[in-house]
């Protein structure tokens, strides 16, 4: 039996790794897609002292530092048992929001938009952010850059750094807005509808829906898998990073289960293979079924394209505008479409510069009433947001001094972790045939990987 191994996946953000057996018609008979190192954070973090966990957890992953730290500070607030007040509470979400746009933008440009930006036809050795700025030119990558530097001055001014934040506390924030800050904010806000509107609407069109053989790769059936999705959503069933209620719907878009934070244990397990460190999530009703999608299978997926699937619209209406045209274009709800997290993406970023315009449009914003103190302790604790690659859960467990001795985190790749690789053998059995892996082959198998945006959590 042949073996290709494809050691590094590029443009992704942690480090995964690929192997492919062919039979010996050198046809795909499996394809697995590879954690090979142990990271230990939830071990490691025992013993520590509860308030230093949103410190820690933010070293998981420099792409998604915010969502680890908010994460555990909302752990925080459940395990202290304090409500934060409406001021915090915004603050929070306007860091937040501004980390995922960032990061988005990030993964559009450098990582997995090259893809379909730049498109087939070119180089493999030219998908990339050379090529991306290529297409879109300098103008737009000067305005890219821009926008970017706005938005880190976002989440520095109130996290204190751009990568592992520190401000979060439980009960609050560290410090409140200043007025100047709040207009430094407005600008970084208008600046970013401006862009995303430029992406979304003529950018992705022209490049990317009007090139038959990127449409045709979308909404084809390489990368397509009927799963199960799950996304935070509002009290309107509409799409939420920050809080809100965990909402799962079935592979015909059907609401499936609503649950809390403090809930998914009984709604969620994770599988372990010997094979890698990585474990895979999925519902624990329909069940563990193997690395097959459909109604009868327990595998979910999250991220930017669920998130959309799970919720019934957006909460701003340019977002929702182009939330309907997705859709149309892609048949309905839900869009089984792999390549379609990229488009979500864009989606994402439209909803998030219309909600920072909220947010720092209200004067409560510089309020200084920023923290409740916290006057009692329990034994657990759970906090759960949407990271710009999926739904991470925090849970600890500490003891009657506030020592943690149990520490369950879930990362979004572990969420997506199985449709990875059902999404990679699938491209890959699609792809190869009488043993042909050509760099061209192997680069549009990797596709797959990088449309989920895995971190190595």
């Amino acid at each position: 039996m042949k073996k290709i191994t494809v050691e590094n996946i590029t443009r992704i953000e942690g480090h995964g790794k690929i192997e492919i057996f062919l039979d010996q018609e050198g046809e795909v008979e499996r394809a697995y897609y590879q954690i090979p190192r142990l990271r230990g954070f939830e071990k490691f973090c025992e013993g520590r002292a509860a308030e230093e966990m949103p410190r820690i957890t933010p070293r998981i992953c420099g792409g998604c530092s915010t969502a680890h730290h908010l994460a555990s500070t909302k752990t925080l607030d459940d395990l202290f048992k304090v409500e934060p007040p409406s001021t915090a509470r915004k603050i929070r979400e306007l860091m937040y929001i501004a980390s995922i746009a960032e990061y988005h933008l990030f993964h559009f440009f450098f990582l997995g938009g090259p893809d379909l930006i730049v498109g087939q036809s070119t180089p493999v050795k030219e998908r990339n952010i050379t090529g991306a700025i290529a297409t879109i030119g300098m103008e737009a990558r000067g305005k890219l850059v821009e926008i970017r530097k706005r938005l880190r001055g976002v989440i520095e001014a109130i996290g204190g750094r751009v990568i592992h934040p520190v401000c979060g506390l439980p009960g609050g924030v560290s410090k409140p807005v200043t007025e100047e800050e709040r207009k430094a904010f407005i600008k970084a806000a208008e600046n970013l509808v401006e862009f995303t509107v430029f992406v979304a609407f003529d950018l992705w069109e022209n490049t990317v829906l009007k090139n038959k053989e990127s449409l045709d790769l979308i909404t084809g059936d390489i990368y397509k898998h009927k799963t199960y999705y799950i996304g935070l959503v509002d009290e309107a069933n509409k799409l939420n990073f920050y809080d809100g209620r965990i909402r799962v719907v079935d592979p015909d878009g059907k609401e499936f289960a609503t649950f809390t934070a403090q809930e998914y244990p009984d709604h969620i397990r994770q599988h372990v293979e010997p094979w890698t460190y990585i474990r895979f999530s999925y519902l624990k009703n329909p069940g563990w079924k193997g690395f097959v999608d459909g109604e009868e299978s327990g595998v979910f997926r999250t991220g930017s394209l669920a998130r959309l699937n799970a919720a019934d619209g957006m909460a701003t209406p340019l977002a929702q505008e182009y939330y309907d045209k997705m859709y149309e274009t892609l048949g309905g709800k839900p869009a089984h479409n792999t390549l379609a997290f990229h488009w979500a993406r864009l989606i994402e970023i439209l909803y998030i510069s219309e909600r920072m315009l909220e947010l720092v449009g209200d004067p409560e914003l510089t309020s200084p009433e920023v923290i409740e103190l916290p006057t009692e302790t329990t034994a657990k604790g759970t906090g759960v947001v949407e990271a710009p690659e999926g739904t991470v859960f925090h849970r600890y467990e500490t003891d009657e001094k506030g020592i943690v001795t149990g520490v369950n985190i879930i990362s979004p790749t572990q969420n997506n972790a199985a449709a990875l690789c059902m999404s990679i053998e699938k491209a890959a059995q699609s792809l190869i045939h009488k043993g042909d892996a050509s760099d061209e082959v192997v680069n549009v198998i990797e596709m797959a990987v990088r449309a989920y945006g895995p971190c190595d959590a």
